[in-house]
C-alpha cells in the first residue's frame, strides 16, 4: 500500500502495535472505529485525502481480525473517482471487504464495466483483478463478453490480456456458460500461439478449466501444446525473467502437460512421438541438486511428466526408466521427494506393468516403512501391498508383521488387515498362513478384526491336513503369560474341535487342554465366555470314557452359569448341561462342524470395493465406506428366516469391539429335552448360513450392574426390557448435567470412571437406552482411544450428539458421531489424544441423544487422567540417591504432609502406586515403613523422570508425608497433588503442617538411604 503522507494512518498503526496486549488492541481499535464512524456521518465535509486515510484504516483494522461493518458505501464511491490514487483505494479495499454475494457490489458493476471497456489500461487491470478476486454469477453475467474481447483484442498490450485471462477464469469457474465452446476452440488456439510467454501462461490456466469440463471441443489445441513443450524444453526464445534457476517456465511446462492429461490416449504417431520425445528429454535431464529452489520447480516439471507418461501408458522401456529414477528419489533424504517418489510408484503399478521393476526397490521401500513421517509410512505401505505377489510374499508380510509392533495407532488397523490380505493371497501353502494370522492376533489383537480370524478359521475347518497344525499351534500360543483375547477366541474355537487329533502329544489330554483353556476363562469378556462353553462340550465329547474327574470340572462350569446374568451365556450353559446328561447321544449332536460353501473371501471383496481409491485403502475406510459418518456403525445380522435375533447389548470390554449378534441365531434345534430345546451346533447348515457369523460372532458381555436378567425362553434369545434397578450415587447425578429425570444412569458413575482409570477398557455411562463404553491404547505423549455408543433398545436413537472438550493441556481430536444409531447397533467413534503438559484436569465427554419420548443429555469426564502419560521407571539406589540430590528444594522438589489417608496396609498402598504406571522399588529405603518409586511422565516436549518417596507413620495410618521429585516444576506440582488425591479420603481435608518427623511420629534410621533421602 502506498502510506507516503498519511501521517495519521501511520501513527494509528504504530500505536497498535505498540499495545502490550490484546485488550489495549481493542480499546484502541474501537476507538478508531468510532473516529471513522463519525468522520463518514459528515461525508460531505471530507477531502479525498481524508476518505482515503479513513478507508485505508478500515481495512488494516479488518485485516487485524476485527469485524467492520460500515463505511462499504464510501469505499464504493471511490471506485467511480476519476484520479488514480482514490480509484486504487476503492478497488484494493472493495476487493478485501466484500464478498461476491454482497448486496453492495451490485452498485458497481456499471463502474468496473466502464472501466473494463475504456482506453486506460491502469484503470482496466484495477478492475480486472477485482472482478478477478470478488467475481461471481452476476459479474460474470454482465462482465463476461467484455473480458473476452479484452482477451482477443491485438490492440491490447499483454499485461492486460493476462489479467483478462485469469478473470475470465474466475468468471467461468461460477458460471461455465459464460465460454461458448462452439466458438472459443478455435480462439484458445490461436491464443496458444502467442509469443509472449505470461500471455500463454495466463491462457493455459484457462484452458486446463475449459478441458477438465469438456476435452472434446478443445482436440485442436493438442498439438499446439506439444509445440509449446517443445519449444520450453528446448529453452528457444525463452526470455531470461522467464526462466527459473535455468528451468524455462516450470510452471507453464506443468499446467501444459497437465491439459494432455485430460484427453483419451493420442493415436495420432506424429504427435505422440514428439510428446514422447519432450517426456524422455524431461526424465533425463532432471535429478537430485543441492539447491532447494531448483529442486521444487524441477520435481515439479518432472512428476507431472511422470503422470503423462503413465496416462499415454508409455511403452516399457519408458516405464522401466520411470521406475529407475523413482527409485533414485525414494532413496533421498528429502522427506517430500520421498513421499512423491512413493506416491507416483505406486500409481504406475496401478496403471502399468511394471512390477518386476519396482520389485528391485523392495528394500529400499521396507525402509521408507520406519520412516518418521507417517504419511511416508502410508505411501510405503500402500506400495509394498500392491507390488506383493507369491514370490516376494513371504519377506513383505515378514516385514509387515515386524514392524507391526512398533507402528503408530494410527496405521496398525490398515497394517494388519493389509497383511492379512497378503497372506490369503499369496500364501505359498496354508500353514504359513495360520502362523501369519496367529503371529497378527499375537501382534496387534485390538486392530485384527472379527473377519480377520473367521477367515482362518473358514480355511482350517475345510483342510483336514490343516486341522492337527492349527491346534498344536492354538495351543503354544496358550502356554504365553500374555495372550489376547482374540487369540481366546481362535484357540478355544479350534481347541475345541480339534484338540483330539493332538491325543498323542504330551500335554494335549482332553483334561490338560480343558484346564489350560479354562485359566482364561475369568479374564475374557462375556462374547468370549460363550465360545469357550461350547469348547468344554467338545472337549468333554472327544474325551476317553471313564474320565469322571473332567466330566466333574465341565459340569461345575455349566452349574456355575445356569443363573448368569447374560441370557447368551446362560441358555448354553443350560443347554450342555442337559446334553451332557444325555450320555454317548450327545456325539451326534456335537459333531465336527461340517465344511464352510466355497465363497469370496470377506477381506479380498473388501480390497477390490476399494480399488478405485487403491492409493489410499485403510481397514478403517474399508468398514466406512457405507456411512456418512466417520464413526463405525455395527448392526445384528438377521437369520435365516428374516427374523433378528439378539442377545443383550454388550458392555464394552477388552477385546470385543463389536455388538453382539447373537451365536446361536441359525443354529438348528435339537430334540427337547424337559421342555427345552437343544441346541445342535454341530449339525449341517443352510449352504447359504454364515455358520462362522452366527457360531464365532461376538456375544453379549457382562451385563450393567443392577440391571435385571433376561428371562430364559424357548422361542427367542431377545431378553425383556433392561429394567431401571439399581440407584445412581449423588454424584453420579451431579456429573449428569441435564439428565433427564425419567431416565438415570444403571449404576455408579464414579465407580465407573475410578475403574477407567486404573485400566484402559470398560463402561463409561449406562441407561436403558445407551451405553456407552471406552477402550484405550497409550504409548508415551499419545493415546488412541474408541468411544463405543450401543443402542440397547429396538427403536433408533436420533438427534445423537458427541462433543469432547478438552483442558488446555490435551489436544484431542474426535471424528464426527452419526446423527442416528440404528436400532441394536453400536457406534465406534475414535479419538486421538496428545498430552502437552502435566495437569490433573480431564477432559468432559458433552453427549446428548432423543428416543421416542424424551431427549437425555450428560456431560460425563473421560477418564485420560495423568497416570495414562506415566510409565514405571526402573532405577538402581545409586541413581536415584544422585537425582534425588540434584533437585534439591522447591520448586522441583515439594513435600507435604498429608492427613486423612485412607487407612491401608503398606502392601495395598504399594499396589495402587503400581497400578497406577509408578513403580515402586523395593529395598531402596532401608525403612520398611516408607515406599520410594520411580515414574517417567511423557508430553509433547519429551519425557520427565519423577522421583516419589512416601514416608508412613506405623501409629497412625491416616497420614504419612509424601514429597515428590522431577526436573520441571509443574509435572512436580501436579503429580504431587495427583498422588495426594489417589491417598486421600475425600471425607477428609488435606492441610500441610510442618515436616518435623519427630512431632509427627514418622521413624526410620538416620544413616542408609533414608538418611540421604
Amino acid at each position: 500500500m502506498a502510506l507516503s503522507g498519511m501521517r495519521g494512518l501511520s501513527v494509528f498503526i504504530s500505536d497498535v502495535r505498540n499495545c502490550q496486549n490484546k485488550e489495549l488492541e481493542r480499546l484502541r481499535v474501537d476507538k478508531e472505529l468510532a473516529n471513522v464512524r463519525t468522520k463518514f456521518k459528515h461525508e460531505k465535509g471530507l477531502t479525498p485525502y481524508e476518505k482515503k486515510k479513513y478507508v485505508w484504516k478500515m481495512l488494516y483494522i479488518y485485516m487485524l481480525g476485527y469485524d467492520v461493518d460500515f463505511g462499504h458505501m464510501e469505499t464504493i464511491a471511490l471506485i467511480s473517482a476519476p484520479k488514480y490514487a482514490e480509484k486504487q483505494v476503492g478497488y484494493i479495499v472493495t476487493s478485501c471487504l466484500l464478498n461476491e454475494n454482497h448486496d453492495f457490489l451490485r452498485l458497481v458493476i456499471n463502474t468496473v464495466r466502464n472501466d473494463i471497456i475504456g482506453r486506460n489500461e491502469t484503470f482496466q487491470c484495477l478492475a480486472l483483478t477485482m472482478v478477478g478476486n470478488v467475481g461471481g454469477k452476476e459479474f460474470s453475467e454482465s462482465l463476461a463478453p467484455d473480458v473476452q474481447k479484452l482477451l482477443i483484442s491485438s490492440s491490447c498490450r499483454p499485461l492486460v490480456r493476462k489479467k483478462a485471462a485469469l478473470c475470465l477464469l474466475r468468471l467461468y469457474r461460477k458460471n461455465p456458460d459464460v465460454v461458448n465452446v462452439d466458438g472459443w476452440s478455435d480462439r484458445m488456439a490461436q491464443l496458444l500461439d502467442e509469443r509472449d510467454i505470461g500471455v500463454v501462461t495466463a491462457v493455459m490456466s484457462l484452458l486446463v478449466s475449459l478441458v477438465a469440463n469438456n476435452p472434446d471441443g478443445y482436440w485442436n489445441c493438442v498439438s499446439k501444446c506439444v509445440r509449446l513443450l517443445e519449444r520450453l524444453t528446448r529453452s528457444q526464445d525463452i526470455p531470461q525473467e522467464y526462466t527459473y534457476y535455468g528451468i524455462p517456465s516450470p510452471w507453464l511446462q506443468v499446467k501444459t502437460m497437465r491439459v494432455l492429461q485430460y484427453f483419451p490416449s493420442i493415436e495420432d504417431p506424429n504427435i505422440r512421438r514428439s510428446l514422447l520425445e519432450v517426456l524422455q528429454r524431461i526424465l533425463m535431464g532432471t535429478d537430485v541438486v543441492k539447491n532447494v529452489n531448483k529442486n521444487n520447480a524441477s520435481h515439479a516439471v518432472l512428476f507431472e511428466a511422470l503422470s503423462l507418461v503413465m496416462h499415454l501408458d508409455a511403452e516399457k522401456d519408458m516405464m522401466s526408466q520411470c521406475v529407475a529414477l523413482l527409485g533414485k528419489f525414494i532413496a533421498v533424504r528429502e522427506p517430500n521427494i520421498r513421499y512423491l517418489g512413493l506416491e507416483n510408484m505406486t500409481r504406475m503399478l496401478l496403471v502399468a506393468d511394471v512390477q518386476e521393476s519396482i520389485k528391485r526397490h523392495q528394500a529400499q521401500i521396507i525402509t521408507s516403512l520406519k520412516d518418521p513421517d507417517i504419511s511416508i509410512r502410508r505411501r510405503s505401505l500402500d506400495l509394498l501391498y500392491g507390488m506383493c505377489d507369491v514370490s516376494n510374499a513371504k519377506d513383505i508380510v515378514e516385514e509387515l508383521l515386524q514392524y507391526l509392533t512398533t507402528a503408530d495407532f494410527a496405521i496398525r488397523e490398515e497394517l494388519a488387515l493389509k497383511a492379512a490380505i497378503l497372506a490369503e493371497k499369496f500364501a505359498p501353502d496354508l500353514s504359513w498362513y495360520v502362523d501369519v494370522i496367529l503371529q497378527l492376533i499375537e501382534k496387534a489383537g485390538d486392530f485384527v478384526s472379527d473377519d480377520i480370524w473367521y477367515r482362518v478359521v473358514q480355511f482350517v475347518t475345510n483342510n483336514e491336513d490343516l486341522q492337527a497344525y492349527s491346534a498344536a499351534k492354538a495351543r503354544d500360543y496358550l502356554d504365553k503369560p500374555a495372550v489376547h483375547e482374540t487369540m481366546v477366541k481362535v484357540a478355544g474355537y479350534l481347541l475345541g474341535e480339534y484338540s483330539h487329533l493332538l491325543a498323542r502329544r504330551p500335554g494335549c489330554s482332553p483334561r490338560e487342554i480343558f484346564s489350560i483353556i479354562h485359566d482364561k476363562f475369568p479374564s475374557v469378556t462375556t462374547s468370549t465366555k460363550a465360545i469357550l462353553l461350547s469348547s468344554y462340550t467338545k472337549i468333554l465329547m472327544h474325551s476317553q470314557p471313564g474320565d469322571p474327574e473332567l466330566l466333574k470340572q465341565v459340569l461345575s462350569v455349566f452349574k456355575k452359569f445356569e443363573t448368569y446374568l447374560d441370557a447368551e451365556v446362560q441358555q448354553r450353559a443350560v443347554e450342555y448341561f442337559a446334553l451332557i446328561q444325555k450320555g454317548p447321544s450327545m456325539v451326534d449332536i456335537m459333531a465336527e462342524m461340517p465344511k464352510f460353501p466355497e465363497r469370496q473371501s470377506a477381506l479380498i471383496k473388501k480390497a477390490e470395493d476399494t480399488d478405485g481409491d487403491a492409493a489410499d485403502l485403510s481397514a478403517t475406510k474399508l468398514r466406512l465406506q457405507q456411512q456418512t459418518s466417520n464413526a463405525v456403525v455395527l448392526v445384528n445380522q438377521h437369520s435365516a428366516n428374516g427374523t433378528s435375533h439378539l442377545a443383550p447389548l454388550s458392555k464394552v470390554s477388552s477385546g470385543s469391539q463389536n455388538i453382539d449378534r447373537g451365536v446361536l441365531e441359525q443354529s438348528h434345534v435339537g430334540p427337547q429335552q424337559n421342555g427345552m430345546p437343544v441346541t445342535a451346533v454341530g449339525m449341517a447348515q443352510s449352504p447359504n448360513a454364515d455358520l462362522l457369523g452366527d457360531l464365532m460372532a461376538p456375544l453379549a458381555i457382562e451385563a450393567a450392574p443392577g440391571s435385571v436378567p433376561a428371562t430364559q425362553t424357548s422361542a427367542s434369545l431377545v431378553p425383556e426390557e433392561p429394567s431401571l434397578g439399581g440407584s445412581a450415587d449423588p454424584l453420579a447425578l451431579a456429573l449428569l448435567d441435564g439428565l433427564s429425570s425419567s431416565v438415570q444412569p444403571t449404576g455408579s458413575i464414579q465407580d465407573w470412571f475410578n475403574a477407567l482409570c486404573k485400566k484402559d477398557s470398560g463402561v463409561l455411562y449406562e441407561d436403558s437406552f445407551i451405553q456407552i463404553g471406552i477402550k484405550a491404547e497409550w504409548r508415551g505423549s499419545q493415546g488412541h482411544v474408541v468411544i463405543f455408543l450401543g443402542n440397547m433398545q429396538k427403536v433408533a436413537l436420533t438427534s445423537v450428539r458427541a462433543t469432547v472438550l478438552p483442558p488446555s493441556h490435551l489436544r484431542m481430536q474426535l471424528l464426527p458421531v452419526p446423527e442416528t444409531i440404528p436400532p441394536r447397533a453400536q457406534v465406534q467413534c475414535p479419538l486421538d489424544v496428545l498430552s502437552l503438559h502435566a495437569s490433573r484436569e480431564v477432559p468432559v465427554l458433552d453427549f446428548s441423544y432423543s428416543n421416542s419420548t424424551v431427549t437425555v443429555g450428560s456431560k460425563l469426564r473421560l477418564p485420560v487422567v495423568m497416570n495414562k502419560f506415566l510409565q514405571p521407571a526402573p532405577i538402581s539406589p545409586a541413581d536415584f540417591v544422585t537425582i534425588w540430590r540434584t533437585l534439591s528444594g522447591p520448586p522441583n522438589k515439594l513435600q507435604e504432609v498429608v492427613h486423612g489417608v485412607k487407612p491401608m496396609p503398606l502392601p495395598e498402598m504399594k499396589e495402587l502406586f503400581n497400578s497406577f504406571h509408578i513403580n515402586v522399588s523395593p529395598g531402596l529405603d532401608p525403612n520398611l515403613n516408607n515406599i520410594v518409586a520411580a515414574t517417567t511422565f511423557f508430553s509433547e516436549s519429551g519425557a520427565t523422570l519423577c522421583l516419589v518417596r512416601v514416608e508412613t507413620d506405623p501409629a497412625d495410618r491416616t497420614q504419612l508425608r509424601l514429597t515428590v521429585a522431577s526436573t520441571d516444576s509443574s509435572t512436580t506440582f501436579e503429580l504431587k497433588e495427583y498422588i495426594k488425591e489417589q491417598l486421600v479420603d475425600m471425607s477428609s481435608i488435606t492441610t500441610t503442617l510442618p515436616t518435623n518427623p519427630a512431632t509427627l511420629g514418622f521413624t526410620g534410621p538416620a544413616a542408609g538411604l533414608a538418611g540421604l533421602l
